[in-house]
């Protein structure tokens, strides 16, 4: 006769009802995620969500390559010829020649020996990282990094000390508080939700004087900054020497989907052998990277999409100055208009929505508690006129007129 498993004493059988009271306290503290479905993106920087018309300004398209034509027709060429999938894992049957010439064109686009194809920015940095460090080392990073570089520290088991945000004197102090057999520096380029630039000159010489491996996640960089759009190394004039290990995506800036390390032919082969989240996952599609390879070109050939964005963030926070609206000390397109309180960055996103923009509200624990606010981001696709209508829409906020 079949018998129930007994239950471990003094405990109840696992339920949904466990998890109701973390859901009703995220709810009543405004900390509630919920997605709202894109039905349709008639074009660049345009969206259709609940039956709205509105324009796009919290995507990271900075240039307008996720709708370009040229990416979707490599993308169904490549479909064509490599089929939908990649099949299997890159070190099995999955590395296809569309993929190699991607690799290749990333490591001569960044001025490396080598890149490597991963599924996402996320695992890039879960694979460095981890393949790097472990726990006799000592990984030093910005608090305000990426919560993937946070979440690769920890899955890493080395020390980790991490500084305050983008202070190269506090990133040595830490470097110093523990001799690692191996030590990591660790910083955005330029910081997601900030949108400001780290100090990587001066961090470059932190990492060389403590004999640190420095490690710059440039997702929100690449294709952006820099005039040759290869990223904050670049518009701070930090080589490969200083920085030997470079990871970028390419679902921002390029368009497209997946993420890439960039670095010497050492670094590579050693993330070949040991970096688990290249080794145990499946490669991306071929077609893909077909079409990644194509946004990458564009990137190099079309430098008028990164002055034209250069003028619309200039543009936007010229107009922010003169309504006395405070923003982040920012260059890049990541324009945040920080609130504080998470309530009041709900109801600000709600009235720009009525308005026709759509402008996410980003709060804790993806932003430190009371930190929260609407990150703006701009695109090469967004029009002058566009620019001027958020301006208008934030003039008229009654939640923002609050907070001036």
């Amino acid at each position: 006769m079949q018998t129930s498993p007994p239950t471990h004493p003094g405990h109840m059988r696992a339920s949904d009802e466990d998890l109701q009271p973390d859901l009703a306290a995220l709810r009543a503290l405004n900390l509630y995620r919920c997605r709202r479905v894109v039905v349709e993106r008639p074009a660049a920087a345009r969206v259709v969500v609940d039956g709205r018309d509105l324009i796009d300004f919290c995507s990271n398209d900075y240039l307008g390559l996720a709708r370009d034509r040229r990416l979707a027709e490599s993308m169904r060429e490549a479909a064509l010829v490599w089929g939908t999938g990649s099949t299997s894992a890159h070190l099995v049957t999955g590395h296809t020649l569309a993929h190699h010439k991607l690799e290749e064109a990333l490591a001569r686009f960044t001025g490396r020996e080598r890149a490597l194809l991963f599924s996402t920015g996320y695992m890039a940095n879960l694979g460095v990282v981890t393949a790097l460090a472990g726990r006799h080392d000592l990984i030093v990073e910005d608090r305000l990094n990426h919560a993937s570089l946070i979440d690769a520290a920890r899955l890493a088991g080395a020390t980790t000390r991490r500084y305050r945000h983008a202070d190269p004197v506090a990133a040595a102090q830490r470097l110093s508080d523990h001799k690692g057999h191996r030590r990591l520096l660790v910083t955005d380029g330029v910081f997601s939700m900030d949108g400001d630039m780290a100090p990587l000159g001066r961090l470059a010489e932190v990492a060389r004087h403590a004999a640190a491996w420095l490690v710059v996640d440039d997702a929100h960089g690449l294709g952006v900054m820099g005039e040759g759009g290869r990223g904050s190394l670049e518009a701070t004039g930090v080589g490969p020497r200083d920085a030997p290990i470079l990871v970028g995506t390419l679902g921002k800036a390029l368009g497209t989907f997946g993420a890439f390390v960039a670095g010497s032919t050492a670094l590579v082969e050693t993330l070949v052998q040991r970096a688990r989240t290249y080794i145990y996952t499946t490669a991306p599609p071929p077609a893909v990277a077909a079409a990644a390879l194509r946004a990458l070109e564009i990137v190099i050939s079309e430098p008028e999409r990164r002055a034209r964005l250069r003028a619309l963030v200039a543009r936007f926070r010229c107009g922010a100055a003169r309504l006395g609206i405070s923003l982040a000390q920012s260059s890049s397109p990541i324009q945040p208009i920080l609130l504080g309180d998470a309530t009041a960055a709900l109801r600000a996103s709600e009235e720009l929505f009525q308005h026709g923009f759509w402008v996410t509200a980003i709060r804790p624990p993806t932003v430190p508690k009371g930190s929260s606010r609407l990150r703006i981001t701009l695109s090469a696709a967004h029009g002058e006129a566009d620019v001027d209508g958020l301006l208008d829409a934030l003039s008229l906020s009654p939640t923002l007129a609050e907070h001036r």
